[in-house]
């Protein structure tokens, strides 16, 4: 197999401020192309609070929105279960339709428990409601805490339905871990412009940020 060398005199690696680099059929053999990158839109905490919800920046700038979920507490004996739901006003309204589906595997530090499971009580066909994200647990203490991420894609469109992704975890008082996994779509072909997150009842705590995704 034949290898070819280039002279690393021979590009032109000036680029546009934002974009990254990509190979054209010129002499120098880069042109500037768009950067794919992650931006942080913004930062969000909740401290005891019922519901956390973004009412901006969820608009036609990216393709893809990113909420990362970090250190979410659902305080002792916090085993309501943490979910999200979407709205088209604004945030006025959180009752979106959306068809959904959820799993979960879990287990123990003593391997006690161990199992993969699929979670219909947690799926939505055309329902309005909570989507639940991270299942409950055997109780949430003051040192512990549930992490994820949750992919929105394409919020403003009005042609297609928005899909969604999700993933997370989080760790039990007894040494429970429990990752589950979401998927579904918001079946509205208007635009989703702010989205909340909740528990079914009480209050948590923790940091949520969100981030866009160009292509």
């Amino acid at each position: 197999m034949a290898l070819t060398k280039f002279n690393f005199n021979s590009f032109d690696v000036t680029t546009a401020a934002s974009s990254g680099l990509a190979f054209n059929s010129n002499a120098n053999g880069f042109t500037t192309a768009a950067a794919g990158a992650m931006t942080l839109i913004s930062t969000s905490t909740a401290t005891n609070a019922s519901s956390l919800s973004i009412t901006s920046g969820i608009d036609g700038t990216y393709d893809t929105y990113l909420f990362k979920f970090i250190n979410i507490n659902r305080g002792t004996g916090g085993t309501s279960e943490f979910g999200f739901n979407f709205s088209i006003d604004g945030g006025s309204n959180y009752n979106v339709s959306k068809t959904t589906t959820m799993f979960i595997a879990y287990g123990r530090e003593s391997s006690s428990t161990e199992a993969l499971t699929y979670r219909t009580g947690n799926d939505l066909a055309q329902g309005t409601g909570i989507q639940h994200f991270m299942a409950p647990g055997d109780g949430f203490g003051a040192g512990t805490a549930s992490g994820g991420a949750l992919y929105l894609f394409s919020p403003s469109s009005t042609t297609f339905v928005k899909h969604f992704i999700g993933v997370s975890n989080h760790e039990g008082e007894s040494g429970l871990t429990i990752n589950g996994f979401v998927g579904g779509y918001c079946n509205t072909t208007s635009a989703v412009n702010a989205i909340t997150f909740k528990k079914e009842s009480g209050v948590f705590s923790g940091t949520v940020k969100m981030y866009g995704i160009t292509k």
